[in-house]
């Protein structure tokens, strides 16, 4: 498994009464593979996962695996209220063939360093696929500190990444202080990943690359390859829409951006309701003024999905 690169974190599309459009999520995937993305994370946060059921979760793993066609890996985000829950969909994701999970802590329930580690030990031992945790202490209360990420590591020897959304670049630094090369750290918060890569960071995973993934590779691998001033010009135009990814309504915001560019809709699914009214206004004005003004290390139009 290959923890590098960019790989959104995509979204679920859905129709007009709300059933899923999997073949939008289809072409969606090859779009971005075709893009420069080096994999694809599905059934994450930003694909609104708490609100499928679970048949659903399945048919868009396997909707998506073929698709790729193992151009890239097809990662399944792996969450639930129980350990048995998040364990099941573990065991199915891998029968489908996904190449690797990564694992959400409980959610609803922030428990102790104890049951936290119980629970995702326990993914982590439902199947021998490489696997990433996802530390976000903001969204679901449970902070997995570097010392304890480093436990895993010693522990586990599918446990090969982790997704650092703690909002603090200084996170990074501190993992690989621990674990050196020894384990893949992948920034998970949009308009951070220039100071992430800064400190050592090997991958991205994406939320705004879902629209404009052609931009988000570039900015990736010019921060990669030490071309400040070019990273910087496109890091600049482009943080009014990376930093739709941190705020509460981050599904919403990245959805408008979709449709700003003709990459989908901005449909979400209740209890997440469309913006409406001044807020619309705003982020919309916000939306296509960047897309308008674009930095000219990017001069290039925004290329639709046709197919």
């Amino acid at each position: 498994m290959n923890w590098k690169g960019v790989m959104p974190a995509i979204t679920t599309c859905f129709g007009q009464d709300y059933t899923l459009d999997y073949g939008f999520m289809a072409r969606h995937c090859r779009w971005l593979l075709d893009h420069g993305c080096t994999g694809i994370v599905l059934l994450g946060s930003l694909g609104e996962s708490s609100t499928l059921q679970y048949e659903e979760k399945l048919e868009i793993l396997s909707t998506c695996f073929a698709a790729v066609e193992r151009r890239a890996p097809v990662v399944a985000a792996i969450s639930g209220l129980s350990t048995a829950e998040a364990v099941k969909m573990a065991k199915a994701a891998a029968d489908i063939g996904c190449d690797a999970l990564m694992i959400l802590p409980p959610l609803l329930y922030p428990g102790d360093w104890r049951e936290s580690k119980a629970h995702v030990a326990a993914v982590l031992k439902a199947t021998p696929l490489s696997c990433m945790l996802y530390n976000n202490p903001v969204a679901y209360g449970t902070d997995f500190l570097p010392e304890q990420i480093r436990e895993f590591a010693r522990e586990y020897e599918n446990f090969d990444a982790v997704k650092e959304s703690s909002m603090d670049a200084r996170r990074v630094s501190a993992i690989r202080a621990l674990l050196g090369d020894d384990l893949d750290v992948l920034v998970g918060v949009d308009d951070a990943i220039v100071e992430g890569i800064g400190v050592g960071a090997t991958g991205w995973v994406a939320g705004l690359a879902n629209a404009l993934p052609r931009e988000s590779v570039d900015l990736f691998n010019l921060a990669r390859n030490g071309e400040r001033e070019k990273a910087f010009e496109l890091y600049r135009w482009f943080l009014p829409l990376l930093r739709m990814d941190t705020v509460p309504k981050f599904v919403q915001l990245i959805q408008l951006v979709q449709a700003e560019a003709g990459m989908g809709n901005a449909r979400v699914r209740p209890p997440r309701l469309e913006s409406v009214g001044k807020e619309l206004d705003l982020t919309l004005e916000v939306i296509r003024d960047t897309l308008r003004n674009r930095s000219p290390v990017v001069n290039r139009p925004v290329v639709t999905i046709t197919k």
